[in-house]
């Protein structure tokens, strides 16, 4: 199977139903793939031929949806750059997938202005313009049916690259179909006519439930930016029943001081994803929009390998603690914890590297071998997470592997500590990272985003971390502020970026006690 002989099918069986909602604007199915397929016929003019790299740099706009479908129905492969990255990273992704055309949004137009001077293999780049309607329409709407086998590359997503140049993970058909069916697999059914909202852009986690909403005769609902007050306007107004939500944008609009009083009678799935939740955000969340909350982790080089819908996530099981977990995992994929250094599998219990196996997962980074030899062991993803399984196959993540704090010889995970913060009613957001110490080499050092007018004070945030974790886990301080926290362009916390300024001077960003 296909992803594009998939799509073409459910546009052919939900012609005259409603497909896309953006805005004021509405497509049904059969405009929806027409406008694909002449986008396809308009790539097939520049020269394109299937299986060639087609990068896109674009908001979630019903624009957006011409590329998606036109994309597939050439058997071109999707590489999406992400707006809020910089023209270096842009020129990284679109010179190592060696992409021959680019589309580009008007609004982010100036952002790729004269980058094909700077990528050996770009050809093209097509500005949608205030033209852009009538270019479109001067290609014809009949589908250039290429030959698509389940093995040909669908789409390139590419790492956050908190650490270095990011790298591309290709999705053939197959896997990129199988990702989603894992994803929906212990979702309630979607019916026809089910709004699923991608309040995130699709070129990121949100983007999984595009296909899947598609195929079962959905509507996926595009939401350009992310304003919480209209995010929840929104999702009452047009009957929401699914969306994905990082775990920050899941805070903003539970915190919205209208979210409680609205009708949440159509809403089936809030999938949160992409970092750890906080107890008091999925609390929160929980006594706002009901029993509704299901969490999953993956990464984009394995993804999903857990689940857990809402009877679970808030219930009390003997020997688990399922509130701080991330589910278990699903019955179609493999889960272990190995050893950091020798690889080998852990008993139950045991702290360390968790490891993936599943049939959305990678075949390896594109075109880089020693990234790929770095991140793969015998045909197990090394996530660069490290967690625990219990018992009863909870999974535990307990921080990303890079980000552990060693104190005295004792290991700090950050999340744990931001965990603690984050239980406090006046913080909204905690980061913590380590910073030199003379006497420990390194301690845990916090800054949390308080609620304006708020009256704790660092000091007793100090005090609660150590009368929750011990004495040995507290942050010599806690900076408040009441300003966001940075974030990474798919909205996790940006660690490195608060860390960075107490290690300059240092060779290292780690030290020895």
């Amino acid at each position: 199977m296909d992803v594009r002989s998939l799509m073409r099918r459910s546009a052919t069986f939900h012609a005259d139903q409603l497909a896309v909602i953006e805005g004021d604007t509405r497509l049904t199915y059969r405009q929806a793939w027409t406008r694909g397929l002449r986008m396809a016929n308009a790539l097939q003019a520049l020269g394109l031929e299937p299986g060639d790299r087609v990068a896109v740099l674009e908001d979630n706009t019903f624009e957006s949806v011409d590329f998606f479908c036109g994309a597939a129905a050439a058997n071109l492969v999707r590489v999406p750059l992400y707006p809020r990255n910089s023209r270096e990273a842009h020129r990284h992704m679109l010179a190592h997938t060696g992409c021959r055309a680019v589309v580009v949004s008007q609004s982010h137009a100036e952002a790729l202005a004269g980058i094909d001077a700077e990528v050996d293999s770009l050809e093209h780049i097509i500005v949608r313009g205030d033209d852009y309607e009538e270019w479109l329409a001067g290609f014809p709407d009949t589908d250039p049916d290429p030959v698509v086998n389940e093995d040909d590359y669908f789409i390139i997503r590419h790492t956050g690259g908190t650490t270095g140049p990011s790298k591309g993970v290709a999705y053939t058909h197959k896997t990129w179909l199988d990702a989603g069916r894992d994803w929906f697999f212990a979702f309630p059914p979607v019916q026809k006519g089910d709004v699923c909202q991608h309040a995130g852009p699709i070129s990121h986690g949100s983007g999984y439930f595009f296909t899947p909403m598609w195929l079962c005769g959905g509507v996926n609902l595009l939401i350009k930016t992310f304003e919480p007050a209209e995010v929840v306007e929104t999702m009452e107004r047009e009957q929401v029943a699914y969306g994905f939500l990082v775990p920050t944008m899941l805070n903003a609009i539970a915190r919205d001081e209208t979210a409680a009083q609205r009708d949440w009678s159509k809403l089936k799935v809030l999938q949160i994803g992409g970092s750890p939740i906080a107890d008091d955000t999925a609390l929160l969340a929980r006594e706002v929009f009901g029993d509704v909350l299901f969490q999953g982790y993956g990464q984009t080089e394995a993804v999903p390998i857990t689940m857990m819908g809402p009877t679970e996530w808030f219930s009390e099981v003997e020997g688990s603690n399922p509130l701080r977990s991330a589910g278990r995992p699903l019955p179609f994929g493999d889960l272990a914890i190995l050893d950091p250094d020798t690889q080998q599998e852990l008993p139950i219990g045991g702290e360390g590297e968790i490891a993936i196996r599943c049939d959305g997962q990678m075949l390896g980074f594109w075109e880089n071998e020693a990234a790929t030899a770095e991140r793969m062991h015998n045909g197990w993803v090394l996530s660069g997470d490290i967690g625990k399984l219990d018992a009863n196959g909870y999974l535990y993540v307990l921080d990303r592997k890079d980000d552990m704090i060693i104190s005295g010889g004792f290991n700090i995970w950050p999340a744990e500590l931001e965990n603690v913060l984050c239980d406090h009613p006046d913080v909204i957001e905690a980061a913590v990272f380590g910073v030199p110490s003379e006497r420990w080499g390194e301690s845990p050092y916090g800054v949390a985003m308080v609620a304006p007018g708020a009256h704790v004070t660092g000091d007793e945030l100090v005090q609660l971390c150590a009368d929750r974790l011990g004495s040995y886990k507290k942050p010599t301080a806690i900076e408040l502020t009441t300003e966001p926290l940075p974030k990474s362009p798919v909205g996790k916390l940006a660690r490195k970026e608060l860390r960075e300024p107490h290690w300059r001077g240092h060779d290292r960003r780690v030290a020895g006690n």
